[in-house]
């Protein structure tokens, strides 16, 4: 019954016209999957359910932090579902390793975590409804002019209103994970790599 509802992903927070966004882009990848590629299952609600990790190159000059929020919008509901946020990761980093994003004071994440859909804080693994077909994983990181104001334990909405006029560069990346169906792990992002 659920098969054709879907949020949509003219949701997702990089498509929100109030960031303005604009021209200038991070290259986003993991060396655990592909662009495109079916997220493994150890970072799912069928494995261990750890977040993957995360490696990205230089930011623009300027940079003072970055933000990350993953969102699932094949969800069916209204909204697409948050499955991570972390902000005021420093400058400097390039990597979230793998299993990073946790609640605050239980990891090893750089930055603070925030909410995702279920109200808790760190990774929500993939758990799409059998047979409802594939569903996108969108990593989705933003290079900021500033920290923001937010609160200590931001949901979507205010990390959202709080990125408005501080993105200088965004860059996504893209998992997919499905039940039910015939789905080929594809071959591992390698070229993408921390600098050193």
């Amino acid at each position: 019954m659920l098969r054709n509802v879907r949020a949509g992903h003219s949701k997702l927070a990089i498509i929100n016209p109030d960031l303005n966004v604009g021209s200038e882009s991070l290259e986003l990848g993991s060396p655990a999957f592909a662009y495109g590629g079916r997220l493994p299952e150890r970072f799912t609600a069928d494995g261990e359910g750890v977040s993957p990790p995360l490696v990205w190159r230089d930011p623009p000059d300027g940079t003072a932090c970055f933000a990350l929020i993953v969102e699932d919008p094949d969800a069916p509901v209204l909204y697409p579902l948050v499955h991570a946020i972390v902000w005021n990761i420093p400058a400097d980093v390039r990597r979230l390793a793998e299993g990073a994003i946790t609640a605050d004071g239980k990891g090893v994440a750089d930055g603070n975590v925030g909410r995702n859909s279920l109200y808790t804080e760190g990774w929500l693994p993939p758990d799409p409804p059998t047979g409802h077909g594939s569903h996108d994983y969108v990593f989705q990181l933003f290079a900021l002019n500033e920290v923001p104001p937010i609160g200590p334990n931001p949901g979507r909405d205010e990390l959202v209103a709080a990125l408005e006029d501080r993105v200088l560069a965004a860059g996504l990346l893209v998992g997919t994970y499905s039940r039910g169906e015939d789905a080929p792990v594809g071959p591992a992002f390698a070229n993408l790599r921390p600098a050193t």
